[in-house]
């Protein structure tokens, strides 16, 4: 019995390990630093990452609680990887705990905002959380690109088969082009 619960517990961390490294990956796509000028920065890469598993997020609140628990682990495991990049970055042992406290907050604010305007279909409301989020320091420009992407991707991983996300495999749609391109 024990045997069953173990190996089952370790397939499930392999399938959340496999979820977050498709969120960095995607988070990390050029083309949201090159062309829609998303700061290539600590912070600016923790929003990207932070976006990516909100959509994940988003399409398993609909399903059922084990189901949603798989959205817990893929959390834990970013906690684990802010940890990680917080040490090697320099942050004393006394310090990681409040800056991983503040990027917890951080994560759910953002989580909160992109989840009422997107389930209300409130446009502006996302466009206006993701300047706030991806451009603090201004900027901006492609927030109704970055917005339209998010739509899109919400929709994508709304229809992609559960059996499929539950091995490990989530798809997003083409990433968009620059109008200025």
């Amino acid at each position: 019995m024990f045997e069953r619960l173990f190996a089952r517990r370790r397939r499930n961390e392999a399938i959340a390990y496999a979820l977050y490294g498709t969120i960095v990956a995607q988070a990390r796509q050029p083309v949201f630093y090159a062309a829609f000028k998303v700061p290539d920065t600590l912070d600016g890469r923790f929003d990207m990452i932070v976006l990516h598993g909100f959509l994940l997020f988003h399409r398993l609140k609909g399903e059922s609680e084990d189901h949603r628990r798989l959205g817990q682990e893929v959390f834990d495991i970013f906690l684990k990887d802010m940890d990680r990049s917080l040490r090697e970055l320099g942050v004393s042992d006394i310090g990681v705990p409040k800056k991983l406290k503040k990027m917890a907050e951080a994560f759910y604010g953002r989580v909160a905002a992109y989840d009422s305007a997107l389930s209300s279909g409130d446009h502006g409301a996302l466009e206006a959380a993701l300047t706030r989020n991806l451009f603090p320091d201004g900027g901006g420009e492609a927030v109704p690109e970055i917005a339209a992407y998010v739509v899109a991707s919400a929709a994508a991983l709304a229809v992609q088969p559960l059996d499929q996300i539950l091995a490990g495999s989530l798809s997003f749609p083409a990433l968009p082009v620059p109008e200025t391109a």
